[in-house]
């Protein structure tokens, strides 16, 4: 989605930014302007934006933080070790973060990569 951005972090934003519904069009429209301001310091990968909200618009999310965008994770063996989720606040990508719901897999942002299923 762009150069700026760990392609961990692009490459899931791509993912779970997928439909054409005007939420997920508003941000792609933001992703060209994020930046990483902070990583998770557990290794989950999870990312914490930076925006400059001077040169895009928000997206119809409303004024509160919300989870604009998710997708499941499911792995070869058909396991679902965890989540991927973007959050906004106030219509701005704010972070995206990765959950894990079970200490057998290691999940990561990187890893997530391979195992997304986007919800629609």
């Amino acid at each position: 989605m762009t150069e700026s951005l760990p392609s961990d972090v692009a490459d899931v934003l791509a993912t779970v930014l997928h439909s054409d519904n005007p939420i997920h069009a508003a941000l792609r429209r933001q992703v060209p302007h994020l930046r990483v301001r902070a990583r998770c310091t557990c290794g989950c990968g999870t990312a914490y934006f930076e925006l400059d909200t001077s040169k895009v618009e928000p997206a119809p999310t409303g004024p509160s933080t919300v989870v604009a965008a998710e997708a499941q994770l499911i792995t070869e063996a058909g396991e679902s070790p965890g989540e991927v989720l973007a959050f906004t606040q106030g219509g701005y990508l704010s972070w995206l973060e990765v959950c894990s719901w079970s200490d057998d897999i290691e999940v990561t942002l990187a890893s997530a990569r391979h195992w997304l299923q986007p919800r629609s």
